[in-house]
């Protein structure tokens, strides 16, 4: 157990665009590091990466903050779903799960949408194969992946439609 007095580690990442430093444990892993700093959208699903409840972009790429420690995080850009969208302004992936009745239990949304915020930031096109990768390893154990599918595609369609003519 560590002495009270023993200063304890600490690391230092931007979290949604703001630099931030965090007390921490060598052992702990960045979800509970989130988690236990008030970051509750990123959820606890299986702890071991298979799940996608916990993803996170990290340097703009999708993760799973549940396997990585929260050392690793340091001098990184780090995005959870609280940086994502607001309430009153949802990103465009999330008034699209709204609008199209896609969120049913609402576990898994977060890692749905860090997901594909990561490809529409990473890629220009959006085939089928991509966007299965992309998505891939993220669960949803309501089964409302047809609803979610169809969201997603309605977004990236109109992005592809929008880089077309601009």
């Amino acid at each position: 157990m560590m002495n009270q007095t023993e200063p304890q580690p600490a690391v230092t990442f931007t979290l949604n665009g703001e630099t931030r430093t965090f007390a921490t444990r060598p052992d702990e892993k960045l979800l509970d590091l989130l988690r236990r700093n008030g970051y509750r959208g990123t959820k606890f699903g299986c702890g071991q990466g298979t799940c996608g409840a916990c993803t996170v972009i990290m340097d703009g790429r999708a993760i799973y903050a549940c396997l990585l420690y929260s050392m690793q995080a340091e001098g990184r850009d780090i995005r959870t779903i609280e940086g994502a969208g607001t309430l009153d302004k949802p990103s465009e992936f999330q008034q699209e799960l709204i609008d199209g009745g896609a969120v049913q239990c609402g576990y898994c949304i977060p890692g749905m949408v860090m997901s594909a915020t990561a490809l529409m930031e990473a890629e220009s096109t959006y085939p089928d194969d991509l966007v299965k990768e992309y998505m891939d390893g993220n669960l949803c154990r309501c089964t409302g992946y047809e609803k979610i599918w169809d969201a997603l595609r309605r977004v990236l369609d109109r992005r592809e439609a929008a880089a077309k003519k601009g």
